[in-house]
């Protein structure tokens, strides 16, 4: 898809995307896939492929989770692994720390990197796919490259 067909918001992603090495290029589909079931589906890949882009409040600062669609965050034990309390982040904190909306938030592109940890779960398959800012984009990559345009860290959510 040309560059100018795709939302703003997917523009900015794919900008920090090639300010950080990876391609940059965006799939954009016709129809929104806010789930990672729904992506999974569009894609024709393994829902665990698929990167969930989760802001909590860890003791009350946002951090980004980069969970594989096949996972649901422990929060006890999540936590306990980054020595704090977490707890789900409401909707308008989301939008307000990443500037994306909910079903389409990316790994990168808000206006201040969040800590951000990732996965382990994702390791497991040769590429995963990841929102790129809007419900009708995501781009793909792989796990080490997820980590390493994230700052991420790795870990195990459940």
């Amino acid at each position: 898809m040309r560059r100018s067909s795709l939302p703003p918001v997917a523009c900015r992603v794919s900008d920090t995307l090639i300010s950080r090495g990876h391609h940059g290029v965006i799939v954009h589909h016709p129809t929104p896939t806010h789930t990672a079931a729904d992506a999974a589906a569009a894609l024709g890949v393994a829902v665990g492929a698929i990167t969930k882009s989760l802001v909590f409040l860890l003791d009350e600062d946002p951090v980004l989770l980069l969970v594989s669609g096949a996972h649901q965050v422990d929060l006890d034990n999540t936590g306990k692994r980054l020595s704090g309390n977490l707890k789900r982040a409401p909707a308008d904190l989301v939008k307000e720390v990443t500037g994306q909306p909910i079903g389409g938030v990316a790994p990168v592109g808000h206006p201040a990197n969040l800590p951000t940890w990732v996965d382990n779960e994702l390791a497991r398959h040769p590429e995963v796919w990841a929102a790129a800012g809007h419900p009708n984009t995501v781009f793909r990559t792989t796990f080490p490259e997820l980590v390493r345009i994230t700052a991420g860290l790795p870990i195990d959510v459940d």
